[in-house]
């Protein structure tokens, strides 16, 4: 068995998320996600990006919008700047997700963004950031704490930021009229594929 400290520890990761999932409701507006969900059901091409754990939830992101048919991908910010952004244009939406606001990596980005045309979707919990002024629309996250002893890892903070790509896609959805049978056309694999594909059978 582990150690009694790490199984409390453990055992309060559960908690710490689970009330922060439970407050985020609190901080949703209304406005800017009906703004945000109208940019993304409209735009011909979305790009996503962020750095670490914001980046792989934005990979994440990507592939939600792709499983209802809205093309995406996420764009590294490594790459953008080497020619990457090449994939956005005019009348595209670029998602960007930084807690603080201030990823130094995204902010070139969001100059190209600006120079091309492209509509900006910030997700950030600091809304007087670089990130968030210079959006078309910001959705405010909440984040109570990290997970680990040092308040540090992004744990808590990339459960919440999905959280909120999750509630984009089950509104588009909705927004869209997609259906489980054009689902069932692009996702013939594994559990998933075989029970829409035998229902709509």
């Amino acid at each position: 068995m582990i150690s009694k400290e790490a199984m409390e520890a453990a055992k309060a990761a559960y908690t710490i998320e689970a009330e922060c999932i439970s407050k985020m409701a609190e901080y949703h507006s209304d406005e800017a996600f009906s703004r945000a969900v109208e940019l993304l059901k409209k735009a011909p091409r979305i790009g996503a990006a962020g750095s670490g754990h914001s980046g792989i939830a934005c990979q994440h992101f990507s592939h939600l919008m792709c499983c209802i048919e809205r093309p995406a991908r996420f764009i590294s910010p490594a790459e953008a700047v080497h020619g990457a952004t090449g994939f956005l244009q005019k009348d595209d939406v670029m998602v960007f997700a930084s807690r603080g606001g201030k990823t130094k990596e995204l902010l070139p980005i969001m100059d190209i963004c600006k120079a091309k045309g492209v509509k900006i979707i910030t997700v950030t919990e600091n809304l007087e950031s670089p990130l968030a002024l210079g959006a078309d629309v910001v959705l405010k996250q909440y984040v109570n704490r990290e997970t680990d002893k040092w308040n540090a890892q992004g744990t808590t903070s990339t459960t919440s930021l999905i959280v909120i790509f999750h509630a984009l896609q089950a509104a588009i959805i909705e927004e869209t009229g997609y259906r489980a049978e054009q689902f069932a056309l692009i996702h013939p694999g594994g559990a998933v594929g075989e029970r829409l594909n035998n229902k709509s059978l």
